[in-house]
């Protein structure tokens, strides 16, 4: 008890303290006008609670209104962002606790409403790893030219990437996502934590359902940060076609990671750190890299060196004045990658 209220206090203390918390939650599709209202007053775990119930039950009274009204596209984002935001509520709570178990059911509620609005319908697929499961959704637009496993960081769950998907299949792929071990429902309902074994599997699992259920379509991966490590893992698969990976996070890096993620990481991970070690990977298949040069969290010298170790057709994307993820170029850098997935020479 005493470490699940050490971890909110720091967490809440970081939100509090730091814009550069914010980015990941803006970039997903949190208003910058609802985070200022809210840290307009000192945030506690009370506050950040009933703030963000309220503006999440709003959008989702707003997209029932645009249901009834038959403004179905509308209605879908809506009960999307509503979606997002009760997110924000069980992301809080770092125990897999009745609190948390709650406030992702309704944000999980909210996610299907949208997904029965919309005309490209989800798959809700559950895969075995060992004597578990992990959570997945599949989404199949009408014409189809590959496929794309996003493969979320570890403090994310594949809805709250909702933009993602929604990128990909407009340019019609189809897109395969799963919360893995200490992610999401995954974590959430099975108590399934990360270890590096297990990571493994699960992508190796991965892969070989999307290769079986899409035995006819090129497999691509896109990843951001400790997602990105994950993808790069899973690039050495003969089955994949290219992968992109976006700030890959790297064992030992040498760089300090903030207090609360550390401490939240301990709920979720059996490991200390749960990632593959690129140096004994056996690079085949075609790596797109992106590298904010404002990363904290990775240095250019282990990007670099990184890069040298990747096989014949790789890509290196660098931006000046991004951070890790580099979060104000995603859409930016998911355009690049659907460009790359169907070229044969680089972006």
């Amino acid at each position: 008890m005493a470490l699940v209220k050490s971890t909110i206090d720091k967490t809440l203390l970081t939100a509090n303290l730091f814009d550069g918390f914010w980015d990941r939650w803006i970039v997903h599709g949190v208003e910058r006008e609802d985070i200022d209202t809210l840290r307009s007053s000192y945030l506690t775990k009370d506050r950040w609670m009933d703030g963000w119930r309220k503006r999440a039950d709003q959008k989702f009274l707003e997209a029932e209104k645009l249901e009834q009204d038959n403004s179905f596209a509308e209605a879908e984002m809506k009960f999307r962002a509503a979606g997002l935001y009760y997110q924000l509520m069980q992301w809080l709570i770092p125990e897999r606790k009745t609190e948390k178990i709650g406030w992702l059911n309704v944000s999980l509620s909210a996610f299907e409403k949208a997904d029965k609005l919309s005309p490209i319908k989800a798959k809700y697929v559950q895969l075995p790893i060992g004597e578990q499961n992990c959570f997945g959704r599949v989404r199949i637009p009408s014409q189809t030219k590959g496929v794309v496993i996003i493969i979320n960081p570890l403090d994310s769950t594949k809805e709250e990437l909702f933009t993602y998907e929604l990128d990909f299949i407009s340019k019609g792929y189809i897109v395969v996502s799963f919360d893995g071990p200490g992610q999401g429902q995954t974590f959430t309902f099975e108590g399934l934590r990360g270890t590096t074994r297990r990571w493994e599997s699960f992508i190796d699992v991965l892969i070989d359902f999307t290769s079986n259920t899409f035995p006819n379509l090129p497999i691509n991966l896109f990843g951001t940060s400790s997602g990105a490590a994950w993808a790069l893992y899973g690039s050495c698969n003969p089955k994949v076609n290219k992968t992109v990976a976006v700030s890959p996070a790297f064992v030992g890096g040498g760089i300090k990671l903030p207090d609360y993620f550390v401490e939240r990481s301990r709920f979720v991970l059996e490991e200390e750190k749960s990632l593959p070690s690129y140096e004994l990977l056996p690079f085949r298949n075609p790596v797109m890299l992106f590298h904010g040069k404002q990363d904290v969290m990775v240095s250019d010298s282990n990007i670099y060196h990184l890069y040298e170790q990747l096989p014949q057709g790789k890509c290196l994307v660098e931006y000046e004045e991004e951070g890790h993820c580099c979060n104000y170029k995603l859409a930016e850098i998911r355009q690049k990658a659907v460009e790359w997935f169907e070229s044969d020479k680089e972006v």
